[in-house]
């Protein structure tokens, strides 16, 4: 039988659980000439959501993973290379020929995908502009297309001033929906909020949320009774108790859970045995991380892992909020109502571990 749990890719379909509410919203905008700015912790679940929503639309789009771009020239070939996979070759290769600087296209002949390279000493300027213009001019007002561009904050980090050439780049184009995505809120809320940012209210600012437990609960327990149709609700509870809500969690405990299920059905309790899995399966992951933490760091971190209070005397108060906003940079730390460890397993291995 299928797991009916999913994490670490995007969740869509059966594996999708709420968010009706965050998806309406999204649709609404890009039913829209306006942007959109989506922020939330890592593993929230924004990609997946805005995925939903943007399959929902109909439109065409293009998804770019900015963490995944090492240069200008770079973000210029994948935007282009997606835009492709939308638009016949064929139908802009006249466009094509009118850039500044002519891309390589080359095409798998098994495949029929176009792979797209421009010569690292291009002008990234020109090789952005014209990329971007090309996919403006080949809409229209009744065909705009959504740009979805995923972990927006390293825009700061590919290239000096590149937030400034995009910024005015985008302010003269009528037929794309943007949709920007960022995990660190501190660097993405500068970059929207700052007045002196190129992107200063750029487009509508919204924030995601962990998932409604009473939602959450429903999902989980529903497809728990399957394994466990006398205890699928408590084992819904417990599993939620533990994560707090977090989406990728959540699942990946669910996950686990309906795993030891399925294996070791007579286990009295299957929640306590897939946590210990799962700290079990990542404690090497978990140590190479200590290890490399400063003392203060770590201090905190063992702090927060036993809900013993920072506020000491050990550390001044502006020591601690300058770690806790590094461990937050860094994807260790969120917050919610308070600032919490990320990662419920990572809080356990290093409580496990004192």
């Amino acid at each position: 039988m299928e797991n009916p749990f999913k994490f670490g890719t995007i969740v869509e379909e059966d594996y999708f659980t709420d968010r009706v509410e965050e998806v309406a919203f999204i649709c609404q905008f890009i039913n829209s000439a306006n942007h959109l700015i989506l922020i939330s912790p890592r593993r929230f679940g924004k990609s997946s959501v805005v995925e939903k929503a943007v399959k929902k639309s109909g439109r065409k789009h293009i998804t770019i993973n900015l963490q995944q771009v090492t240069s200008v020239s770079d973000l210029s070939a994948k935007l282009l290379r997606e835009f492709l996979k939308t638009h016949p070759l064929e139908r802009v290769r006249h466009l094509i020929t009118h850039f500044r600087i002519i891309p390589t296209l080359t095409t798998n002949p098994v495949t029929g995908s176009i792979d797209v390279s421009f010569q690292p000493s291009a002008d990234a300027t020109s090789t952005i502009e014209d990329v971007l213009m090309l996919i403006e001019n080949t809409h229209s007002n009744d065909d705009r297309i959504i740009i979805v561009l995923d972990e927006f904050q390293e825009i700061l980090d590919i290239s000096p001033g590149l937030d400034r050439k995009l910024r005015a780049i985008m302010q003269r184009q009528q037929h794309i929906n943007y949709i920007l995505l960022g995990s660190q809120e501190s660097m993405m809320t500068e970059i929207f909020e700052d007045k002196k940012s190129p992107f200063y209210h750029f487009g509508e600012l919204m924030r995601l949320k962990k998932l409604p437990r009473d939602d959450f609960y429903r999902y989980l327990s529903e497809r728990l009774s399957v394994c466990f149709p006398d205890t699928s609700d408590d084992l819904a509870n417990r599993i939620l108790d533990y994560t707090i809500c977090h989406p990728y969690y959540t699942q990946q405990l669910a996950a686990n859970v309906w795993q030891v299920g399925m294996l070791q059905p007579e286990l009295e309790n299957p929640v306590g045995k897939a946590i210990s899995n799962i700290v079990t399966t990542h404690s090497l992951d978990y140590e190479r991380l200590w290890i490399k933490m400063n003392r203060t760091k770590k201090w905190i971190l063992q702090r927060m892992a036993t809900e013993k209070p920072l506020q000491t005397g050990e550390y001044k108060t502006s020591t601690i909020y300058s770690s806790l906003k590094n461990l937050q940079k860094d994807g260790f730390v969120i917050y919610s109502d308070k600032y919490e460890i990320e990662d419920p397993f990572f809080k356990k291995w290093i409580a496990d571990s004192i």
